[in-house]
């Protein structure tokens, strides 16, 4: 039950903010931004120094928020994601499938969401029990390979990182993937300091994805 919930608030926060910082500070403090601007999903990065530190503390911030969901990203194996999941990671994402990061994550009821660039690689990672497929780089597609996918696949769920932003969200999200994950665009003020900047743009993003959705 507690993975089927995670994963349904993944897909109702429809953006995943992707954070990454050259310290633990400046990864909390553009965590908190992306919430005040309406962003509630987050994805703690491994680059981050003490990333699971960040990860705790953002976890016991927000534990009374049902919506903010707060994961770990760049997990490169399952020492890793179990440290991640230690400190209170709702969902692991790594940059490529780890069939035994996959098994910790079943073990824990935590979803996992890896990054896949082929039909095999995404064959792969369902026969493991993934429920969310991280389609990365999807610069290196566009939204139109999501249905060339979906086609002998209709069950994927995907979620696209890297090359989504404010101009082609619509797109990506027509072509039918579940939600979205931005980082460089949203971000980039976060390394100069400009926290309110963050939280305009991540603003901007989420009113994006509610025109988009109807809602």
């Amino acid at each position: 039950m507690k993975r089927v919930q995670i994963l349904q608030r993944l897909k109702d926060a429809g953006v995943v903010a992707v954070i990454r910082g050259n310290s633990t500070e400046e990864a909390i403090k553009a965590s908190h931004a992306v919430v005040k601007g309406g962003m509630k999903g987050i994805e703690v990065t491994f680059t981050v120094p003490q990333a699971d530190q960040a990860i705790s503390e953002l976890v016991e911030e927000y534990r009374n928020d049902p919506e903010v969901v707060v994961g770990a990203g760049t997990v490169l194996d399952a020492v890793t994601a179990r440290l991640a999941i230690m400190a209170g990671a709702e969902y692991i994402v790594s940059p490529s499938f780890d069939k035994a990061t996959a098994e910790i994550c079943n073990l824990h009821q935590i979803p996992y969401l890896p990054g896949c660039m082929t039909i095999t690689e995404m064959k792969e990672a369902l026969k493991a029990g993934v429920d969310i497929i991280k389609l990365f780089p999807g610069s290196a597609y566009g939204p139109s390979i999501v249905s060339a996918f979906k086609a002998p696949m209709p069950q994927l769920n995907i979620m696209p990182t890297g090359g989504v932003s404010l101009e082609n969200m619509e797109d990506w999200f027509k072509a039918g993937v579940i939600t979205v994950g931005v980082g460089g665009n949203l971000l980039a003020p976060a390394a100069q300091g400009d926290f309110d900047k963050v939280t305009e743009i991540a603003g901007q993003y989420i009113d994006r994805f509610h025109e988009i959705k109807g809602a």
